[in-house]
């Protein structure tokens, strides 16, 4: 395969990790992105996904050989999910002048455990999640998206490949799934107001196992995926590879912030509680330290984060099926964090 590469969603936080990851391996980079992007050796493309039109006169010129979808807009209904996004892959796939060889699709562990109307409800397969347990009998823009990638993938003959990650962590400015930047910002909060540093979520979700993704590893995984003729046409979980209880991660979050962890007493704090009047005194310590981004809507997502840490179930991935087809990657979650906290650091978004 050439090497020439298309990723939609180039600002998210997987969609930029897989964009750095292609640069340094050479590839030659477009990304897609509303706005655009002024990404480091990226290609900017700005459309709106949404109209057809402007997406196929945005990618006319461009002739990938393989495209990353790492994209999606929150709506207020799972319908409306179903609708935009579907809308957004079909418009996407037929928008570029010749089929690519390859298409990757980023979606999640909602394939599992439901939309966010019936997230963690119902019944559930069992965990580890694994690739072959089915779709749940309700409808998922997650599913509607990979319909609309398989259907273009009958028409134009190319390979795919569906990517399931867990919570993901890496830096993104204004993405709406951004739990270790929420996190960071949180404990920037509790530290500069002396407020207690209170695990927000479930009993369930502090004494399970979990797992998480970075967004590197998630990226590897998509690459691994493009260039490997067994991994296409098949779906695939992508985790970090290690397993930890929350009791134990609090604390080493804790840690790095200089804070003491408060006693768990296995009462709900979400985090759209604790945060909602955060603004202003973000906003003051942004001023303050010169940091880059003043508006604390646009680092937290509080309501994404509580929603994870307050499942009532355990969340554990199987990563078996990509590991006997030669994917070995591996990153340790505390250092997954660790490291997104030194760059937020040195990038001024956290003091």
């Amino acid at each position: 395969m050439s090497k020439t590469a298309l990723v939609a969603g180039v600002t998210g936080i997987g969609g930029s990790a897989t964009a750095a990851l292609l640069v340094e391996k050479g590839w030659t980079v477009y990304g897609l992105a509303r706005s655009g992007t002024d990404q480091a050796g990226v290609l900017p493309v700005s459309a709106d996904l949404l109209d057809a039109d402007a997406t196929a006169a945005a990618l006319a010129d461009i002739h990938p050989d393989a495209v990353y979808i790492t994209t999606w807009l929150r709506q207020d209904t799972e319908a409306e999910n179903i609708r935009v996004n579907a809308s957004m892959v079909r418009n996407l796939l037929a928008g570029l002048p010749k089929g690519p060889r390859h298409v990757a699709l980023v979606t999640g562990l909602k394939h599992y455990l439901g939309p966010f109307e019936a997230y963690g409800k119902g019944s559930l397969p069992q965990t580890p999640f694994r690739e072959e347990q089915g779709r749940l009998d309700i409808e998922n823009f997650y599913y509607a998206q990979e319909d609309e990638l398989f259907a273009a993938a009958g028409r134009d003959g190319f390979t795919w490949s569906v990517h399931r990650p867990h919570t993901v962590i890496g830096k993104a400015v204004g993405n709406a799934m951004n739990m270790g930047t929420t996190l960071a910002v949180y404990a920037t909060l509790c530290r500069e107001t002396g407020r207690p540093f209170t695990f927000p979520g479930s009993a369930a979700q502090w004494r399970s196992l979990t797992d998480m993704t970075d967004a590197g590893q998630l990226a590897q995984q998509l690459l691994w995926a493009t260039q490997t003729p067994a991994a296409h046409n098949q779906a695939f979980n992508i985790v970090n590879g290690d397993i930890f209880r929350w009791e134990w991660m609090w604390g080493r979050i804790a840690d790095w912030f200089g804070l003491s962890p408060a006693p768990f007493d296995g009462t709900e704090r979400p985090l759209a509680q604790q945060m909602a009047d955060d603004g202003d005194v973000w906003r003051k310590i942004a001023e303050r330290e010169q940091l880059v981004e003043p508006d604390l809507a646009r680092l937290a997502s509080p309501w994404h984060t509580d929603a994870d840490l307050g499942r009532p179930i355990e969340v554990v991935t199987d990563m078996s099926k990509s590991r006997r087809m030669g994917f070995t990657g591996y990153q340790p979650t505390d250092d997954a964090f660790f490291a997104l906290f030194e760059q937020l650091r040195a990038e001024r978004i956290i003091p």
